[in-house]
């Protein structure tokens, strides 16, 4: 999916699916071009046979990004993609006229306690209500699938089987990507919601420390998805960090 003209933004999308559909992506493609594709398994799209975890995910968006011919692009990326984004940002740490900023929202993807220590809710095994508890500071913009279609639905559950492929062993990281994050060398922000109990500010913050130079604004009165829940903030800081 694209929208908007401009300077580019590649989006990877969250375990929830694609955002195009929030107010935020409308207000970025007034200056920006989005360029937002959809993770194989979600909105109703197949996997491939020979996809079982995130490394699959991510060398397809390498491929997609030679064929796209990215230059000086902004690379975002929302909880699962943000984990994909960091990826990517490592693998094309020496080949930075493909990106000119990375901007992680409320991300995924390292381990920063011990083995028996729960740095990141297990969104897979905790009831909706709680998980609503621990996702929303207002419950009524989480996804309610008593008001969804068949169809709805239908995508709503394969949503949740293809975010568990992907993240599932080991649960939302991957153990080597903190010794790998030095090699992001270019203008990184951590964006995070402030009451985000899936993965913590303090966890936001071990993350960003991981990055050399990077920095991290927490939006107050939103959770894990401030894009959804502040999304006139959200933009703000977007467009302060894209500015400097």
């Amino acid at each position: 999916m694209r929208k908007g003209s401009g300077p580019q933004i590649l989006v990877l999308h969250g375990g929830d699916g694609p955002i195009d559909r929030f107010p935020f992506a409308d207000q970025l493609a007034e200056r920006y071009e989005i360029i937002h594709p959809v993770h194989p398994g979600f909105a109703g799209t197949p996997i491939p046979e020979h996809f079982d975890n995130l490394q699959d995910l991510i060398f397809l968006y390498l491929d997609l990004i030679d064929h796209l011919d990215l230059r000086d692009a902004t690379l975002m990326g929302f909880s699962m993609g943000g984990w994909a984004a960091a990826e990517i940002a490592v693998i094309n740490s020496r080949n930075t006229q493909r990106f000119s900023k990375l901007v992680l929202v409320d991300s995924v993807g390292i381990k920063v306690g011990g083995p028996f220590d729960r740095d990141i809710a297990d969104v897979f095994a905790t009831s909706p209500i709680e998980l609503t508890r621990i996702s929303w500071h207002d419950p009524s913009k989480a996804p309610d699938p008593s008001t969804m279609t068949d169809e709805e639905l239908q995508i709503f559950a394969s949503d949740k089987i293809a975010h568990g492929l992907y993240t599932w062993e080991p649960y939302m990281h991957n153990p080597k990507l903190p010794y790998r994050l030095h090699r992001i060398d270019i203008p990184t922000l951590l964006i995070w919601g402030e009451g985000d109990r899936v993965v913590t500010p303090s966890y936001g913050e071990a993350f960003r420390d991981m990055i050399p130079g990077a920095s991290m604004v927490v939006i107050p009165d939103a959770c894990h998805s401030p894009h959804v829940e502040q999304p006139e903030a959200f933009v703000k800081h977007f467009l302060e960090f894209a500015s400097q």
